[in-house]
């Protein structure tokens, strides 16, 4: 008999064993019973609200441990208007890229004492707007990361009261705070590097097309060769999608590019990666025939073989930071709400150009109007403020 087969009848009993514990939970009236004290009693003890004696609050936890109660979330909810959740939506959920945004927004969200919630928008506006729908009355606030829509594109699925911060997203109509990163000029100061070790013919590997961070990091491309007086064919674009896939194919293409182009540029260091090893494969030497550079620095860059030079942008920080502004939108302390934060770049040169872990100097983030958060203000300042409340 297939395992399969053998196994699904444990299988059907566990669930029901589960569904049966969930249909049977124990209420806070059980609990206020067994304790021998009040409903509201019990919420007290529960959620903090007020201070008990150390006698009762001792033998409401007991009772509370003895019996496994859980507070019901969607009933407290109803009475708080709280979820004490985080929506995060998000292009996609898979790499190292979205894994750190991630890491950064969950951390601070934990210190905050939110829990968060994550959902992919596959990078198509219909179905971001549909999570953003979903999320309605399940979260407090959320980030939105959506550089292939403008927040304009999104308005009608935002209800006024959610606080909302946009992350890297295309501008247009952004009503609540949003970060970016300084994708053209990173992309610029990338470039402009590559020339200076006397690169004159560059192939730059794209992102998609209609993903704004892809399209400010070609503007960057195109105005550091205008600035270096070279013409346009002087930049070979090779198509690509942030996969290390496409990467890997845009790597084959360009070896088989006469003349040869002596240095490489991709959008993004997954892509950079998969040039990588495209270039192996063919017995290309990096840095020697073909110097390679990607953008982002993600935590496997430098560990490519060889270490990949890249545009250094702290992605945790990207996470944390707007997680730091939607506490503040949350607390009601925000005053000015289309503020708009630029985070800075760094370019760190690594052995793909022939450097050995150099690191350029990088500004401090930029702000395009009066910031009811001061760059640098450490998010649990916001987090003990909310925890007092």
């Amino acid at each position: 008999m297939p395992l399969g087969r053998r196994i699904a009848p444990g299988i059907r009993k566990a669930g029901r064993r589960v569904a049966q514990a969930a249909a049977t939970g124990v209420t806070i009236r059980e609990v206020a019973r067994a304790a021998g004290v009040s409903v509201a009693t019990v919420s007290r003890v529960v959620n903090g609200t007020a201070v008990v004696r150390d006698e009762t609050r001792h033998r409401v936890e007991a009772e509370v441990s003895r019996l496994r109660y859980s507070p019901n979330a969607a009933a407290r909810s109803l009475i708080t208007n709280r979820t004490s959740t985080i929506g995060v939506v998000l292009p996609d959920i898979w790499g190292e890229y979205f894994s750190e945004v991630i890491r950064g927004i969950d951390f601070s969200a934990r210190q905050a004492g939110y829990h968060v919630l994550v959902s992919s928008s596959h990078s198509d506006v219909a179905e971001t707007r549909d999570v953003l729908r979903t999320m309605h009355g399940r979260v407090d606030g959320v980030i939105v990361m959506s550089p292939h829509a403008p927040p304009r594109a999104l308005e009608g699925c935002l209800p006024p009261s959610l606080p909302v911060v946009f992350l890297n997203s295309a501008p247009g109509g952004a009503l609540q705070p949003a970060l970016n990163v300084d994708n053209r000029g990173g992309a610029r100061a990338m470039v402009t590097y590559l020339l200076g070790l006397g690169h004159r013919r560059l192939a730059f590997v794209t992102g998609p097309a209609s993903n704004f961070d892809a399209s400010e990091r070609r503007r960057g491309c195109r105005d550091a060769l205008s600035a270096a007086g070279l013409p346009p064919e002087a930049g070979v674009e090779v198509e690509g999608d942030f996969s290390e896939e496409s990467g890997h194919a845009a790597g084959e293409a360009i070896v088989r590019l006469s003349p040869r182009p002596t240095a490489i540029f991709a959008a993004n260091d997954s892509m950079a990666i998969g040039v990588l090893f495209a270039l192996r494969q063919a017995g290309v030497r990096v840095p020697d025939e073909i110097a390679v550079a990607g953008f982002d620095d993600i935590p496997i860059a430098r560990f490519a073989s060889p270490p990949l030079s890249t545009v250094r942008l702290d992605i945790r920080t990207l996470g944390e930071r707007a997680l730091a502004w939607l506490l503040v939108e949350l607390s009601g302390e925000g005053t000015s709400p289309a503020v708009r934060e630029v985070l800075p770049i760094r370019l760190v040169l690594r052995e793909s150009t022939g450097a050995r872990g150099e690191e350029s100097a990088a500004g401090p983030p930029r702000t395009t109007s009066v910031s009811p958060l001061v760059p640098g203000t450490p998010v649990d300042s916001v987090a003990r403020r909310r925890k007092a409340s």
